[in-house]
């Protein structure tokens, strides 16, 4: 298993400083295995409850009694399943001079779990566990990381065809058990046509009404689908940048999906390379998959990564604000990228400090003032500074 030490130090600071801890994000991003290493580098007690295990469940059938008397460190996993809890843990984590920490595990982004935002208001940190990155299974490693994605048993599989068969299987149940165990009434069927139909438009603008008209249904029906993928953590919505500058600005979010290897395994892509580079839709892969992979590298917050484009035809993949700077990204899938108009048009447009074109080599140089080609594989050392614990 690797390991996560930059994840772990996070996770281990948060406790400092909040009573509860939550670690989010899609399933089988190894949340689990985290926390385990952080129950083994703590001081005290642990107490670990698994609310896919019914035994653990029985005991919390009555939370306030089971869970007050414990001290220590308290684990409490897959904490979607019981939206019951956060006013518990609130009432506990409140409770005069409690030095008892909670960290909960949840298969979703914040907003999916329910009553969390209202009842552990500032109690409560939330640390996203994406899948491996670059940083963590190594540079050597990068196209294997590309073709299976970041899901530690798809990335560390035997074989290709291992990998895509256990892609095809979470795929399976993710549809079938983990929406409705979050209360979510919808056809395993028709998400899945809409989930295969989103990986096809995946790197691409959001626009509702199209897709609505190409899935035949309404859009607020497809908003409702997207909005599902994404607090579930299996895409990513890029929200647009725009502020008063004299060129007229699209205010549409792109979107990718999260994980290159579940985009392949939704676009049916065979294991062999050669099948992934002869299809279409290589470009947005490798897109999204380099996006995923800078924005780990910077340690950034999502939440302050967007793209930028004009009508004039303008733009920029990636601008991240980051510690009162604005960095911007252009990603090509090439080994010799060059300075185009539109770099220029948003390095002054945007006042970037700089602005890093991403390629698929393996050197780095200075393009011209303010503008550097940077290999992918070398991101997480040129930013190893910025991927701190924060």
């Amino acid at each position: 298993m690797l390991e996560r030490s930059l994840h772990l130090e996070n996770v281990q600071q948060l406790l400092l400083e909040f009573p509860v801890v939550a670690i989010v994000g899609a399933r089988q991003t190894g949340k689990t295995t985290l926390a385990a290493a952080v129950s083994r580098g703590f001081e005290g007690p642990t107490h670990h409850f698994d609310l896919e295990d019914p035994r653990d469940e029985a005991r919390l059938t009555a939370p306030m009694l089971a869970l007050e008397p414990l001290s220590g460190l308290v684990i409490i996993d897959e904490i979607q399943r019981r939206p019951d809890l956060f006013p518990v843990l609130r009432v506990l984590a409140d409770k005069a001079g409690t030095r008892v920490r909670y960290l909960i595990l949840g298969s979703a982004a914040p907003e999916l779990i329910k009553g969390s935002g209202e009842s552990l208001a500032g109690r409560v940190a939330y640390h996203e566990l994406p899948g491996l990155d670059l940083g963590e299974v190594g540079s050597n490693q990068i196209d294997a990381l590309w073709h299976r994605g970041g899901l530690p048993r798809s990335m560390l599989a035997g074989s290709d065809a291992a990998s895509l068969r256990w892609r095809r299987e979470y795929i399976r149940a993710y549809l079938e058990r983990d929406i409705p165990a979050l209360g979510l009434r919808l056809a395993p069927a028709t998400l899945r046509r809409f989930w295969s139909m989103l990986a096809h438009y995946s790197g691409q603008l959001w626009s509702g009404a199209e897709m609505a008209r190409a899935f035949g249904v309404s859009e607020p029906t497809v908003r409702h689908y997207l909005d599902i993928l994404v607090a579930t953590c299996m895409v990513r919505v890029l929200p647009p940048w725009f502020e008063n500058v004299s060129k007229r600005q699209v205010r549409a979010p792109k979107v990718y999906l999260a994980d290159s290897g579940l985009l392949h395994a939704l676009l049916d892509i065979p294991t062999r390379a050669e099948a992934l580079l002869r299809h279409p839709r290589v470009g947005a892969s490798w897109e999204g998959f380099a996006l995923q992979q800078v924005v780990q590298a910077l340690g950034a917050e999502w939440r302050d990564c967007h793209h930028w484009r004009a009508h004039t035809g303008a733009e920029l993949d990636l601008l991240v604000f980051k510690d009162g700077r604005r960095l911007g990204f252009e990603i090509k899938r090439t080994d010799s990228p060059r300075v185009t108009p539109s770099m220029r048009s948003a390095c002054d447009v945007l006042g970037l400090e700089t602005l890093y074109v991403i390629h698929a080599g393996q050197a780095a140089w200075p393009l011209e003032e303010r503008v550097s080609a940077l290999p992918l594989g070398a991101v997480f050392e040129r930013f190893s500074a910025e991927r701190r614990p924060r």
